[in-house]
């Protein structure tokens, strides 16, 4: 399969550690919803809608070579001002769907402001279920990187509001 991402290691989210010059963001939680419960929310881009990304593509579930594109700011305000949106090219470069573990990594693709991958992974263990965000990236643009420390308290935010929709829509003890 044909990945179109702007970075090498692609599939590094999947397991094991992450890459080397990167800067690595990890989150997990503890759910009380079962598995497959949870997992209709990650696989069907009902995550990211949830946390306001507005994701757009033409599949309705993560599989691997799927494109999407994540819509940031604007998209709530009148047409005449959505130039304030920004729209991040993103592709599945891995997803896996078993009893005891499901879940995608996506990659960033040319035009997206940063170059790296993010996963979202439930896991099966002891009767409850375990939530995982990884990602690694670095600035892609100039832009990014002039403004690294904000991209880097945002991106941190929007992992950390990945697990709290997850415990609020899932439940945690």
């Amino acid at each position: 399969m044909e990945f179109k991402v702007n970075y090498p290691e692609v599939g590094a989210t999947r397991t094991g550690p992450l890459p080397d010059g990167y800067r690595h963001l990890v989150r997990t939680i503890e759910l009380d919803a079962p598995l497959q419960e949870a997992a209709e929310l990650v696989m069907t881009w009902g995550l990211q809608e949830r946390c306001g990304l507005h994701p757009k593509s033409a599949a309705e579930r993560a599989a691997p070579g799927v494109e999407f594109t994540l819509h940031y700011l604007g998209m709530r305000l009148p047409p005449w001002r959505r130039m304030l949106a920004i729209e991040l090219p993103c592709q599945v470069v891995w997803a896996e769907e078993t009893p005891e573990r499901v879940g995608f990594g996506y990659g960033t693709m040319p035009g997206h402001q940063e170059r790296g991958e993010a996963a979202f992974l439930l896991e099966a263990a002891d009767g409850r279920t375990r939530f995982t965000v990884r990602s690694f990236s670095v600035p892609g643009t100039l832009l990014s990187n002039l403004g690294k420390p904000v991209v880097r308290w945002l991106q941190a935010r929007a992992t950390d509001r990945y697990a709290a929709v997850m415990r609020d829509i899932c439940g945690r003890s």
